[in-house]
């Protein structure tokens, strides 16, 4: 793995050490990580729940 140099760890108080750590998927450690968001639980859709439809008749 290679380190990046004068870059600051984004995990621990420190310069990188090219330890990869960050890298790494927090729900499977045997995978990288691919920005799926499933850790983040994103939701793609916002949900709005409707109580009731009013209609106005005046035509």
């Amino acid at each position: 793995m290679k380190e990046q140099k004068g870059q600051r760890c984004v995990l621990y108080e420190r310069e990188c050490i090219g330890c990869m750590e960050c890298e790494i998927c927090d729900l499977n450690p045997d995978k990288i990580c691919d920005n799926c968001g499933q850790c983040l639980e994103i939701k793609d859709d916002a949900v709005i729940k409707i109580d009731g439809i009013i209609l106005n008749d005046d035509n």
